[in-house]
């Protein structure tokens, strides 16, 4: 299986330990929400190493009064960007890892059913528009969380929209992606873009879900299937 030198595909056994009880249909909402985060947290341990650097920052001195030099990581700018519904889940994992709180910025998309094209309803990306001249509020690196990668379309909308936007790097964390979805997206800005998944499927349905995949993520963590 050949994939675009953008996307990674972790190796970790309990990382795959925890993907394969994902995918069983036995596996409760409670569990389905609890192996997201942690995949998520393992994910975001590997492509952290990679897309931050540490810093020195100033002086301080520890409880028995010897001093030291403090640790800060580069770019400080960062924002959590979780696609909604579903990418919810993984936004704590990316918060307990990241040394300081950063901005959660939310994106809404949805396929359309028919063309299995993104759709989007929602985004409260600051000055989203790009048309700010100051640059305010614009995150240097941008950390994409959205579970599945099927057909690709929702997460290069998202890339779309991130670097209109004016973001200088982008991160996915995905859980599972379609090969034909993860290569759509890192074509999307490949210089820009690193993709990071627990593991790939190599076929689609007709309705764009992932086979063998782990069902509409979503819908199993709001108890909201047959909806």
């Amino acid at each position: 299986m050949s994939l675009p030198p953008n996307v990674h595909v972790s190796k970790h056994p309990c990382l795959l330990s925890k993907l394969s009880r994902l995918r069983s249909k036995e596996t409760d909402a409670r569990e389905v929400k609890s192996l997201v985060h942690d995949i998520g947290l393992i994910i975001g341990c590997e492509a952290l190493a990679s897309a931050l650097t540490p810093v020195d920052g100033p002086r301080a001195e520890t409880p028995i009064g010897y001093e030291y030099t403090t640790t800060s990581v580069h770019p400080q700018e960062i924002s959590i960007v979780p696609i909604l519904r579903s990418g919810l889940a993984m936004v704590e994992a990316i918060q307990t890892l990241l040394p300081t709180p950063v901005p959660v910025h939310h994106l809404g998309l949805y396929r359309e059913p028919s063309t299995l094209e993104p759709v989007e309803y929602y985004n409260n990306l600051p000055n989203h528009t790009g048309n700010s001249a100051s640059g305010a509020h614009v995150s240097s690196l941008a950390i994409v969380v959205d579970p599945v990668i099927a057909t690709g379309g929702t997460c290069a909308a998202a890339i779309q929209t991130l670097k209109e936007w004016g973001v200088k790097k982008i991160v996915v964390f995905s859980v599972v992606a379609a090969v034909e979805g993860v290569c759509r997206a890192a074509a999307e800005w490949p210089d820009a873009v690193e993709i990071w998944v627990a593991g790939v499927d190599t076929e689609l349905t007709a309705k764009g879900m992932l086979k063998p995949g782990v069902g509409d993520i979503g819908d199993r963590i709001f108890l909201t299937i047959g909806k």
